[in-house]
């Protein structure tokens, strides 16, 4: 029977579904990678949330599927996995409605300095009400960075539903394509920063976007502006946005992901007033939690059985994919 290594809580059903398909499923222990690394020996798919060193792919021999819980694949080896004949999945899908309803939640609690209300509520501070500037979104520019799936869902909810006129900027789509949704592609990133009130980011991380908001592109921006982050952490130079919302520059920031994670407890970022913080959680309601899981699962029985995942990262590895792996008896019918 092959055995799939869950590495970090998942919906149960995904499970129930590799069970009910044939398949031993173990979930991990360990508190990292490099203690993870006893756990892969005997594994043949391992479905992850929080990436995969190359040192843990070399200490599984028999693993044929890397199946990750999400879309960002920054911490997993991908080069290194498909080097080793090993396809590496996605789930593109899955929760990206979720991760846009928590952008647009982002917007409204930093617009709206809905944790500080909170708190002065709870101590019975009605005053606050009068001595704390709010904005609404109604009338505002929203500036999105990257138009992939999430991007595109927050123009809808940000044109459609509060009002807004939005921008994008994206390298690698077309005018058409960012005008079908409602909105309106600017030529450079310098452009987008001048003219937006809000700035979210929805980019992959890569060697290329890095620090897309640096200390430079933070002094672009118009004073008083608002920065959302739902999508990876290294998009931002930290060190820069906490000088920025230091001397306040941007009215505030909402962020969901962050260059380390989990964030210090000693991070400037968790003392500002004018921040709203959360563990990065914006695709984890239970809904999307169920189809991401499905989506895992079902991606690590296809490869045990034998056939072609739906979302792999790069289809020429199947041809070349390693076969030590244990499958599952549908094998023979797929």
């Amino acid at each position: 029977m092959p055995v799939c290594l869950i590495t970090q809580p998942i919906h149960p059903v995904g499970a129930e579904r590799m069970r009910a398909a044939g398949i031993e499923v173990c979930t991990s222990t360990a508190a990292d990678d490099a203690a993870r690394i006893a756990e892969v020996a005997d594994v043949d798919a391992v479905i992850v949330r929080e990436g995969l060193s190359a040192a843990a792919i070399d200490a599984a021999p028999r693993l044929s599927v890397i199946s990750n819980h999400g879309t960002g694949t920054d911490k997993i080896a991908v080069a290194y996995a498909h080097q080793c004949g090993i396809p590496v999945v996605t789930t593109p899908a899955a929760n990206v409605r979720a991760v846009a309803e928590h952008t647009m939640m982002l917007m409204l609690a930093v617009a709206r300095g809905t944790v500080r209300a909170d708190a002065a509520t709870r101590r019975s501070d009605w005053q606050h009400r009068y001595s704390v500037p709010m904005h609404s979104l109604y009338g505002k520019t929203l500036g999105i960075i990257g138009f992939g799936r999430t991007g595109q869902i927050v123009a809808e909810m940000a044109r459609a539903g509060f009002g807004m006129r939005v921008v994008v900027w994206s390298p690698r789509v077309d005018d058409a394509e960012v005008a079908a949704r409602g909105a309106t592609r600017v030529a450079t990133l310098q452009a987008l920063l001048e003219m937006s009130d809000i700035v979210s980011l929805h980019r992959p991380l890569r060697p290329d976007t890095r620090h897309t908001i640096d200390a430079a592109a933070l002094a672009a921006m118009k004073p008083g502006v608002i920065l959302v982050n739902t999508s990876r952490g290294g998009l931002i130079d930290e060190l820069a946005l906490i000088d920025a919302l230091r001397a306040g520059k941007l009215f505030g920031a909402g962020l969901d992901v962050f260059e380390r994670e989990p964030l210090p407890t000693s991070s400037p970022l968790a003392a500002l007033p004018n921040v709203v913080l959360s563990p990065h959680q914006a695709g984890s309601t239970q809904e999307a939690l169920e189809a991401t899981a499905i989506q895992c699962a079902d991606q690590v029985i296809d490869v045990l059985a034998g056939r072609q995942p739906q979302h792999m990262l790069d289809p020429s590895v199947w041809a070349r994919r390693r076969h030590g792996a244990r499958h599952i008896a549908t094998e023979a019918q797929a």
